[in-house]
């Protein structure tokens, strides 16, 4: 099997993607601060969160892959608020009490989310998005379902959240027509039953 240098140099993935859809549209109604993007790829929402003037820690344990990150980072003009972490994940000493916002997207976290959730500062929101197991055709994601989230997996991995927007379903990609599986989430850290919540953006 591939290493994940292998297929980026290779170029199996796009080098300069667009930011995850939801995360744009809640752009505006996340808190200030500090972000992390967990298993950022060639910085996806890393960039994106860096351009809305956040200062980004970016996780992944392929340094190919980080050095993508930075590249679209300067072209950007914001790889100064880009800083680029090579770690294994399911190893990684997360800070306590850190970030504001956190993202990941196509990474199958459910291990690590209660350390995700101590990183997070109160107040803090949380975007996941992943790939579903279906019994649709689907061509986007991992042939087999260890790492896929089962059924209302990710909500209930986020019960211990305030859940401000969730959606799961198929969906075909626009660039190529293919098909794929997903669940997303934006989620609020809070330690009480009351708390001030964003505006919902429209869609």
């Amino acid at each position: 099997m591939p290493t994940w240098d292998e297929r980026f140099r290779r170029g199996e993935y796009p080098t300069n993607p667009d930011p995850a859809a939801l995360l744009e549209r809640w752009a505006d109604r996340l808190p200030d601060g500090r972000a992390l993007d967990v298993a950022t790829g060639t910085g996806r929402n890393a960039v994106f969160l860096a351009e809305q003037g956040y200062e980004v820690d970016a996780v992944d344990r392929s340094r190919v892959g980080l050095e993508i990150t930075m590249a679209n980072a300067r072209d950007r003009g914001v790889a100064d608020r880009v800083n680029p972490i090579q770690a294994d994940l399911t190893e990684y000493a997360f800070p306590t009490d850190v970030y504001d916002v956190v993202t990941i997207s196509f990474y199958r976290a459910v291990d690590r989310l209660p350390d995700v959730r101590d990183a997070m500062t109160i107040g803090g929101v949380l975007f996941v998005e992943h790939h579903l197991r279906t019994t649709d055709e689907v061509d986007l994601g991992p042939s087999g379902d260890r790492y896929r989230f089962g059924r209302n997996e990710l909500l209930r991995v986020c019960l211990d959240l305030t859940v401000l927007e969730y959606e799961a379903g198929r969906e075909r990609r626009a660039a190529d027509g293919k098909t794929g599986a997903t669940a997303r989430i934006v989620a609020l850290n809070t330690t009480d039953q009351r708390q001030s919540y964003p505006f919902v953006p429209p869609r």
